[in-house]
């Protein structure tokens, strides 16, 4: 009997592939198209609605249903919401993890299974295995576009009903087959950004939703030497838009740190300034492929952003249920409210969210916790 599968359409050349290669294999595919968030860009375009128009061509070219559907008040309530919280707390989170926790692995899995789905398909480059009965996400085949990163908050029910049709293909790849066959996303360039901001002014953005209050900066000297536009503008680790360049040694200025209560950024001078690096940090609400703990302490890579290295850690889990991650080697930049994401070889174990970081040297813990 044919299996049906429900597609995650976007309006990229990613799920277009999928499209193509699931009809290859004669599945009964479905086309969905996700419409979680309604706002025009700056030149009064709906991108939303360019994005589907484009979904809908190729499921026409290749001769398969498409629909859309709304998640509009579920993407508010679980991510958008999310969002804003985090940056009240002076975090930098990562939409992209709870869209994928909260909207495609849930919302649109529950709405396929009622279309009588046998399986849901996404566009992400990541692979799905099954050992002993227990269902694996692996890292996609292209380390470059690898987003097992962005997938480590899903379970095994999703994953038990998931396909990654590109997962075990490259960039080039994927592409080389959109030509192949003349798909109308073959050349269109791949979204970049928050989707709901896309190529916004991201502080113009917030602005928008969050109240800004501007404040002092201050060195970790003690030093005041500059104004700040209001917190939620700045993140651990960044370089430029902080506005004080030209003072001290000529190096550049780095965030280090903010204080809520006083509205002070705090900033270091010198891309190797030891206030920029932590040796461990507690993340918070773990979450585990397997949807149990492993043995700890484990030993595990790690991932704090999409595309960074591998990082050896230790992890041990402590009476609160957080996570205690200690790194090998001190770490630049790590920041709260971004995931911090565990590895076994190839296999992603889960991730927790950086509550806390621990600097490299003691004097330096008021800046951030």
């Amino acid at each position: 009997m044919t299996k049906r599968v429900i597609l995650g359409m976007s309006g990229g050349v990613d799920s277009s592939v999928c499209a193509l290669l699931l009809k290859e294999k004669e599945y009964d595919v479905i086309s969905l198209f996700m419409k979680n968030w309604d706002e025009k860009d700056e030149d009064g375009v709906c991108t939303a609605t360019e994005d589907a128009s484009d979904a809908r061509r190729v499921a026409n070219q290749l001769g398969i249903p498409f629909y859309t559907v709304n998640f509009e008040k579920e993407y508010w309530d679980t991510v958008f919401t999310y969002f804003l919280d985090e940056y009240k707390k002076g975090r930098t989170p990562n939409p992209d993890v709870m869209c994928n926790q909260e909207i495609k692995f849930n919302a649109f899995l529950d709405y396929a299974l009622k279309l009588d789905a046998d399986y849901i398909a996404m566009g992400h480059y990541a692979q799905v295995e099954k050992r002993d009965g227990k269902y694996y996400l692996l890292r996609g085949e292209d380390n470059n576009k690898d987003q097992s990163y962005f997938l480590a908050r899903i379970g095994q029910r999703a994953l038990s009903k998931t396909i990654f049709p590109v997962g075990h293909l490259d960039k080039k790849s994927v592409r080389e087959l959109a030509e192949m066959h003349n798909l109308y996303t073959a050349k269109k360039k791949d979204s970049t950004g928050i989707c709901f901001i896309g190529e916004r002014n991201f502080d113009e953005f917030l602005d928008r939703y969050l109240l800004t209050k501007e404040g002092d900066i201050i060195d970790v000297d003690g030093n005041k030497i500059g104004k700040h536009t209001g917190l939620i503008h700045y993140t651990l680790g960044q370089r430029r838009g902080i506005g004080i360049g030209g003072i001290g040694t000529g190096e550049p200025w780095f965030v280090v740190g903010k204080d809520l209560k006083k509205n002070i950024l705090y900033v270091a001078q010198g891309e190797n300034h030891p206030a920029l690096f932590a040796k461990s940090l507690v993340g918070e609400s773990p979450s585990w492929i397997l949807e149990e703990a492993p043995e700890f302490p484990l030993k595990c890579t790690a991932k704090f952003r999409y595309r960074q290295a591998d990082i050896p850690v230790t992890v041990n889990m402590l009476d609160d249920g957080n996570l205690h991650i200690a790194f090998d080697n001190p770490v630049k930049a790590v920041t709260p409210g971004q995931q911090a994401v565990l590895y076994q070889d190839e296999v992603c174990l889960g991730g927790s969210i950086i509550k806390s970081i621990e600097p490299m040297e003691k004097k330096y813990l008021y800046l951030n916790n």
